[in-house]
């Protein structure tokens, strides 16, 4: 079993704009009032906060949430970015302009549209040189991300940031993949110590049960829902089993997370 400490946790969804709001959100179904509809992610200067795309921002907002929580310098972390499609609305505007008319392309959402917009915007926001990694895997692609934060952990990384988000499907995607409204969440993970939130993790054979957490209901149309199962536990303090969180890790594959006091 891999294990760390969660020593810092960031949140974004459609109403609930922070960790602090999606806890009380599952506690007890309080709505904060006046939640923005779209993160401002303060790494950024004014004018790259407003044109970021929205998976920039999601992503970017939760993972410095994180380690402000944690009290860590972001310059000096390491990082994983899990992402199941990248920015689905800018990957429908280049397939529906390159079928239309090719030579209209925007530079701009062109150098937006790469999978790893998200991790290159968080490493020059940050000024970090720590390395960064971006994971798709479908459905599967936070768990993986949690692996291999994970292992860089067993490997001697002494914290590592993990980061998962994903965005809604606009114009023809939406026939392959529905993927509604803005979600982000994001864990800064050391190796194990005494005092804080330990997290086992195991890979196991089988398909994981249907989410029912009060996030995952809520926030449960969007493409990287499978995370939520982790984040409602850690919103409940559900109790700490072995199969208290199974995330999807591939096909006929499960992530087995435990959560134990130190």
């Amino acid at each position: 079993m891999l294990s760390a400490s969660i020593e810092g946790i960031g949140f974004w969804s459609n109403g609930l704009p922070s960790w602090q709001a999606a806890r009380d959100f599952a506690r007890d179904g309080t709505l904060p009032e006046g939640a923005p509809a779209r993160p401002s992610p303060q790494l950024l200067p004014p004018n790259e906060r407003r044109r970021a795309p929205d998976t920039v921002a999601v992503a970017l907002d939760v993972a410095l949430a994180a380690c402000q929580a944690a009290g860590r310098d972001p310059k000096t972390l390491p990082s994983v970015f899990a992402s199941t499609h990248g920015d689905l609305g800018i990957t429908d505007y280049m397939a529906a302009t390159l079928a239309s008319d090719p030579r209209a392309i925007s530079p701009i959402r062109f150098h937006n549209s790469v999978h790893n917009a998200a991790a290159g915007y968080w490493t020059i926001g940050a000024g970090c040189m720590a390395p960064t990694t971006a994971i798709s895997s479908f459905d599967a692609s936070f768990a993986q991300g949690l692996l291999e934060a994970l292992a860089q952990l067993a490997a001697g990384s002494e914290a590592v940031l993990l980061v998962g988000y994903d965005s809604a499907a606009t114009g023809a995607l939406t026939s392959v993949w529905s993927s509604t409204g803005l979600l982000g969440g994001a864990l800064l993970l050391s190796a194990p110590r005494s005092g804080a939130l330990r997290l086992g993790a195991s890979l196991a054979a089988g398909e994981p049960p249907p989410a029912r957490g009060p996030l995952a209901r809520r926030a449960g149309g969007n493409a990287m829902a499978p995370m939520l199962p982790l984040f409602d536990a850690l919103a409940l303090d559900a109790p700490h089993t072995a199969d208290s969180v199974i995330l999807k890790a591939g096909p006929g594959r499960v992530l087995r997370v435990e959560l134990a006091d130190a």
